[in-house]
């Protein structure tokens, strides 16, 4: 079967399905001998979304692409929250995220009063809102995009488990509609980093790299987040979601 002719499953579809099961989930690496299963949707049209000159999402590009839709995944919020730092109580390395939309169908033009969606795991491997995590709402955030198409969120730099390399997950959408599922990677170096330091040394180092991965596995270059700084001091991260809005 070719990327084309995968279905992917809509966020809101997605979560009557896991919120019947969650309440048998037991989330974390360190509780379970695998972690939550994800199956890749995406469409065909692969490529970094960028203006042209600049980088984005790691890659430096001339040409104006929508970034791959993926998988709803592991789990989608069960409520919204509109904020920018989505910490809660949780421990780990300081991460800014910042992430420009644009429109791909206008020469990848700033996408400006957007809703951008994300969710991670936290240093453990766990979720919020889901298993044993069910009243927590840790490490998930919605913001609108400004003029420039961007958001900002302060988070920790996510954890790992079982199966599936170091990400994030990203909605975008307008109006209630969904324009774009997707999830960011992060450099297999960077997370080596990481993980050998803090909160997230007792685990050590994911043993899934990105190019071992199922969903980033065959479209890396363009989901994979640009990441400077150190454990120290905390990272930046910057990445383009591209869409046809």
């Amino acid at each position: 079967m070719t990327r084309n002719d995968e279905k992917k499953i809509g966020r809101r579809e997605a979560l009557a399905l896991l919120g019947a099961t969650s309440a048998a989930l037991t989330l974390g690496c360190g509780a379970t001998p695998t972690g939550p299963t994800e199956t890749t949707a995406t469409t065909g049209t692969t490529g970094t979304a960028s203006l042209p000159g600049t980088t984005a999402g790691g890659a430096t590009s001339a040409a104006c692409a929508a970034t791959p839709n993926e998988t709803v995944g592991p789990y989608p919020s069960l409520v919204d929250l509109f904020r920018s730092d989505i910490r809660e109580d949780r421990t780990g390395t300081r991460l800014d995220l910042t992430i420009t939309v644009v429109n791909t169908a206008n020469g990848c033009s700033p996408l400006d009063g957007v809703s951008v969606e994300i969710w991670q795991c936290d240093a453990s491997g766990n979720y919020s809102q889901y298993g044993s995590q069910t009243t927590r709402t840790y490490l998930r955030g919605i913001q609108t995009t400004d003029a420039n198409g961007r958001v900002t969120f302060t988070t920790i730099y996510p954890g790992w488990y079982q199966g599936r390399a170091t990400h994030i997950h990203v909605e975008v959408t307008r109006a209630g509609r969904s324009l774009k599922v997707t999830q960011i990677a992060f450099p297999d170096a960077i997370n080596a980093e990481v993980y050998g330091s803090g909160v997230y040394a007792s685990r050590g180092s994911n043993p899934t790299t990105n190019l071992r991965d199922g969903i980033f596995a065959d479209s890396l270059n363009s989901e994979l987040a640009s990441v400077s700084d150190n454990p120290s001091s905390g990272y930046t991260a910057t990445f383009t979601v591209g869409l046809a809005a």
